[in-house]
């Protein structure tokens, strides 16, 4: 593991209960840590396996995703979809030789501003724990 090695996250967050549970964490003046990068979208439900998958392309160390708890999605279905696209983007990971612990799916109900930041706090310790992302040598 290398010493001040701060991995790259992105989050992909719903815009309603994840991305109220960030102003809500924003209003308590809790602080996501800097190196995590979240992304707006609006519902986890339309986030495709493509957009798991391309940030580790680009060198991203791990993602995740931050959506509303089952019973309140406005959507109705798309945490549903989003956990069904995480768990094959696992597979995915693995079989290309990637700890499928860089990548995850959470729910929030709006209000949850301190779970919404120590979830992003714990997949930095958890990436930290991992290390970087290996490079592939291409030939």
């Amino acid at each position: 593991m290398e010493k001040n090695y701060d991995p790259k996250i992105i989050a992909f967050c719903c815009s309603n209960c994840a991305s109220s549970a960030a102003d809500v964490s924003h209003r308590m003046k809790k602080t996501l840590p800097e190196n995590v990068k979240l992304v707006q979208v609006p519902c986890t439900g339309r986030v495709e396996i493509l957009h798991l998958l391309k940030p580790f392309e680009n060198g991203v160390d791990g993602v995740y995703v931050a959506g509303c708890q089952e019973d309140s999605c406005q959507y109705i279905s798309g945490i549903i979809k989003a956990r069904k696209r995480v768990e094959h983007a696992k597979k995915i990971l693995s079989e290309l030789d990637i700890e499928p612990e860089r990548i995850d799916v959470f729910s929030f109900s709006a209000a949850r501003g301190q779970e919404f930041v120590d979830i992003a706090c714990d997949m930095v310790e958890r990436l930290k724990t991992l290390g970087p992302l290996p490079k592939k040598n291409n030939p």
